[in-house]
């Protein structure tokens, strides 16, 4: 392999050497001409083109007569060929060093310096020949850190923290990057010209310069802190510059240049706030608590805090590919450059109007300087990094966001003190510059930008009723002790053996305890929480007018602080809007609103009941639209509208009614509804509903219409009558689900005997959905009864499926622990999902009922003794018993509006039982073991029963304190 390597280095290098032509060689690598005779003994290598050794997979092996063809003669022997292999691999080893240097002078200077050398055949001593480096490695990092203010005089407080570091790293290869089976180092030696050598070393090695110069925080602090600050003064402002280079080569890239600076410039300056109450010395505002919240009125004149931010940063990309074969006749590839000049500011505005009004505005402002390119939109390849270094450029991105909070003054007025109410808005405002590409476009007008806007208000309100109750002085009425040993009989003595006694109660009249009870019912609400949440939002496309440097009013003030207000026919008729007849991007309105309730009840001692509520309702609207140049007007094109709906309810009547498989008494309501509510639906629109199709039904209300369909189901399920359910799909209000927890009974006596701990619960959660609307765009508001294919009257809006679910959890649940140390959990769970679907007319229901019982026993301080590594030891723990077992039946059927029949699609047996048993080793190791056993059984013949059964023993260990 060395002797084949040396005779393609010698024709590399040798220019008289023709590299596509075989030519041959001996031994000593002289060159002999191809019809010399053979020398017994003797090697003749010839190479033809430029083979790579690393690429051969095929080997030919053949046996020649080498005597002269004028003396020729027979010859005649055997020749064995034998199994190739590689011999002699190249074991040598390398090595490495690495030299690190800290220094620094007092607080002035820190220096810190890296370097690194490693050579070929240098890495682990697991790693094999063919894995450790096969390159040479220099390297070097500096990094230098001073505080160059040191050096001016300390009463100036300058701060110039300066960075400067510099690195290079050169990586030589063991191979020529050009011809990888050749060593560069026998490549350079066969180059006779200077000049080549130079350049094959040159395009072989990895080269690359890092360089970094950085001054952050350059700033005067403030000497004299007896001095006031001011708006003006020059301890508001820093400025922040670095500035980056990386120069790299190697054998794909002849010469790379990466640089990038960034310049920014920061003010900040606080107010001292200036509370101004102007009426909190009339007295005439004393003489009532009611007049606080006029007495109170205040107000600050002057921002809490200015920011003021600005960015100057620019990144310069140079790249040239290396050519190695390139010929005079070759264009070559060009040079690649890159510019990103960016210029950037943002500018923030607190203030704090009143104690409790604050409201922010923060503006951010991204424009792109494109200094390089000329008027023909052609790339100036002169101009570096600096030129025009100042140039603020055109407008590409504004946000701006006004945030405010309010917190209502209720506290101010006595009878609502009670209540603690926030409001919140948020109105957020973005322009976006469009595509330079389409502005270039000829007979294509303007596309415009974009806009668009947001708006949040939010408002909370948190009521603690209990003060309500005591400002109106609905408190229970209690007795007084009629005798002074009654009043004293809790009172502690100094006679420690003496316990003392339960005060006396007094007794009431039955007039107060009606009273009382009254009282009970009336005050039962504790704490009542709201919450109401609307986003809402607004992107027109197509928008033509910029923005001036410090941001814009247009399209309307409103609308730019995120004011939700129809623009489109203003910008039409202002001429701010595209008038490209083809123009497909759609102008799109959000609206969403979320409100939830909660509420705690107490009725009766013990007796806690958490009610909440929700609703959720989602809606986007979208169109395309066109501006007919001449009139200015705007051209609504397919609008569609689309969204979700949730909100809470209550099925509870229909929760234990007959169902099953084969029957559901809810089902057959459904069906019986649909004839009331068609008829309904024809007497309020104006229809007699005695005319009727062949089944019965007023004519555009059949038994499959969705106006008919969705009033008639929600009735049935929820329990309502058909007759005066409401007929239109969106709820305006949510009915609360409910969380009962009676924890009284331990007021008894058999309880505090017996239990440590007995409690009943109970939750339930219902909600109604659905999952998406859209607009029928076959339906024509100026003639809304036409018919659609099924002969019943078009619908504005046309729903997929409609959702009904409601869970149990629990229906029950009992858990109680005994004085003796037995733990019992009693639970009973159940549950349902409907889902309607408009398609095909299919009742989807899923049901489920789930039992469980568990129990749990402890062993207080059970003593093991143990023996472990020769020590006996006694251990001192608790022994925790814990069994579980669950049932759960769940079943899925398909019920058919118009065929009599059901079917069952899905659903298991599930049956469960848990066992598990741990003891504390120690404080950190616990020892536990366990059982769990699964079996369940399909209610669909397609699906096998299951059986899972694990076991076994674990040992927890906690590093933990």
């Amino acid at each position: 392999m060395e002797l084949l390597q040396q005779v393609k280095t010698k024709v590399l290098g040798d220019p008289s050497l023709i590299s596509t032509e075989i030519n041959y060689f001996d031994e000593a690598l002289n060159l002999t001409d191809p019809e010399d005779p053979y020398e017994i003994g003797g090697l003749r290598v010839g190479i033809k083109g430029n083979p790579s050794f690393g690429n051969i997979r095929l080997l030919m092996l053949g046996v020649k007569n080498g005597t002269p063809e004028s003396a020729a003669a027979e010859i005649c022997g055997e020749v064995w060929f034998n199994e190739l292999r590689l011999s002699e691999l190249d074991n040598e080893g390398g090595w490495a060093a690495i030299v690190n240097m800290d220094a620094n002078i007092a607080d002035f200077a820190d220096v810190s310096a890296t370097g690194r050398r490693s050579t070929v055949g240098f890495g682990n001593l697991e790693q094999g020949p063919n894995q450790r480096s096969r390159e040479n490695l220099q390297q070097y990092d500096v990094v230098t850190n001073l505080n160059m203010g040191q050096l001016l005089p300390q009463r100036w407080g300058i701060r110039v923290p300066f960075n400067y570091s510099r690195g290079e790293e050169l990586i030589t290869p063991k191979y020529d990057q050009e011809f990888l089976d050749l060593e560069l180092e026998n490549r350079l030696d066969a180059i006779t010209d200077a000049d080549e050598r130079e350049r094959v070393e040159e395009q072989s090695q990895i080269y690359t310069k890092r360089q970094s110069i950085n001054v952050i925080g350059l700033r005067k602090e403030r000497v004299e802190e007896d001095d006031k600050p001011m708006p003006y003064d020059i301890e508001n402002f820093a400025v922040t510059a670095s500035y980056n280079q990386i120069d790299h080569r190697d054998f794909e890239i002849a010469d790379a240049l990466s640089q990038d600076v960034r310049l920014g410039a920061t003010y900040d300056y606080s107010f001292v706030p200036l509370n101004i109450v102007p009426l909190k010395n009339v007295t005439a505002l004393d003489s009532s608590d009611y007049y606080a919240i006029i007495r109170d009125f205040n107000f600050n004149p002057l921002p809490t805090n200015i920011t003021l931010n600005s960015n100057i940063f620019r990144q310069y990309n140079e790249q040239k590919f290396r050519e190695i074969n390139l010929s005079e006749n070759d264009i070559g590839i060009p040079t690649l450059y890159q510019r990103n000049f960016i210029f950037d500011w943002q500018y923030r505005i607190n203030y704090n109007l009143t104690k409790s009004l604050q409201f922010s505005f923060n503006a951010s402002n991204n424009r792109i300087v494109r200094n390089y390119i000329d008027e023909g939109n052609i790339a100036d390849n002169t101009i570096g990094l600096w030129d025009d270094f100042f140039q603020i450029g055109d407008p590409n991105q504004h946000f701006q966001t006004l945030q405010l909070n309010y917190e209502l003054p209720l506290s101010k007025i006595p009878i609502l003190q009670f209540v603690k109410a926030t409001y919140s808005y948020t109105g957020d405002f973005q322009w976006q510059r469009g595509s330079e590409v389409f502005r270039t476009i000829e007979g294509v007008p303007d596309l415009g930008n974009s806009v668009q806007n947001a708006s949040i208000h939010q408002v909370n309100a948190n009521m603690d009723m209990t003060s309500l109750y005591k400002y109106l002085k609905l408190t229970p009425r209690r007795g007084t002790p009629a005798t002074v040993r009654e009043r004293s009989a809790a009172v502690p003595t100094l006679n420690q053996t003496q316990k003392p006694r339960p005060a006396a109660e007094s007794s009431l009249s039955s007039g107060d305890r009606t009273y009382n009870t009254l009282i009970g019912f009336a005050t039962a609400i504790q704490r009542l929480q709201v919450t109401y949440r609307r986003n809402e939002g607004i992107f027109l496309p197509g928008y033509t007018p910029d923005i001036g440097f410090m941001g814009t009013l247009k399209p309307t003030t409103g609308f730019t602080f995120g004011r939700q207000e129809d623009v489109r026919e203003i910008a039409a008729r202002r001429g701010w809007l595209t008038l490209f007849q083809e123009f497909n991007q759609q102008y799109t309105s959000v609206q969403n609103e979320q409100l939830d309730m909660q509420a705690s009840l107490t009725l009766i001692p013990e007796l806690t009941i958490d009610l909440s509520a929700n609703k959720i309702f989602s809606e986007t609207y979208s169109e395309n639209y066109r501006v007919l140049p001449g009139e200015m007007q705007y051209q609504s094109l397919n609008p569609y509208t689309y969204g979700n709906f949730t909100i809470s309810t209550i099925l509870i009547k229909t929760a234990f009614s007959q169902n099953n498989s084969a029957f559901s008494e809810t089902f057959q309501e459904f069906r019986e509804n649909r004839l009331e509510v068609a008829r309904r639906l024809a007497a309020e629109n104006g229809f007699d509903p005695n005319v009727t199709d062949e089944e019965g039904y007023p004519i555009g209300y059949g038994k499959s219409s969705q106006a008919v369909l969705l009033p008639a189901f929600i009735a049935a399920y929820t329990g309502g009558d058909a007759g005066s359910v409401k007929t239109i799909a969106f709820r305006s209000f949510p009915i609360p689900n409910w969380d009962i927890k009676y924890t009284g009974f331990m007021r008894m006596e058999f309880f505090k005997k017996n239990f440590r701990r007995f409690s009943l619960n109970h939750g339930y959660r219902a909600g109604y959905t659905i999952n998406q609307f859209q607009s029928n765009l076959d339906y024509d508001a100026q003639d809304p009864y036409q018919f659609n294919q099924a002969n019943n009257f078009k619908t504005r809006l046309l729903f997929s499926n409609i959702n009904l679910t409601e869970v149990f959890s629990p229906l029950i649940r009992i858990d109680l622990e005994t004085n003796e140390a037995i733990r019992v959990l009693a639970e009973i769970r159940k549950d349902r999902a409907l889902s309607l679907s408009f398609d095909n007319n299919l009742l989807t229901e899923i049901k489920g009922n789930e039992y469980i019982v568990g129990l749990g026993y402890r062993i207080k301080d059970l003593r093991i003794g143990t023996n472990l590594g020769g020590r006996q030891r006694i251990l001192s723990s608790d022994l925790n018993f814990k069994a579980d077992v669950a049932y759960r039946k769940n079943i899925n059927i398909i019920r058919y509006l118009d065929l009599e029949s059901s079917q069952v699609i899905a659903g298991q047996d599930l049956w469960s039982i848990n066992f598990t048993a741990d003891y504390a080793l120690s404080k950190n190791l616990t020892a536990l073991i366990y059982y769990d056993h699964t079996f369940s059984e399909y209610a669909v013949s397609t699906a096998f029963p299951q059986t899972t059964i694990r076991s076994g023993v674990t040992l927890r260990y906690n590093f933990g304190n």
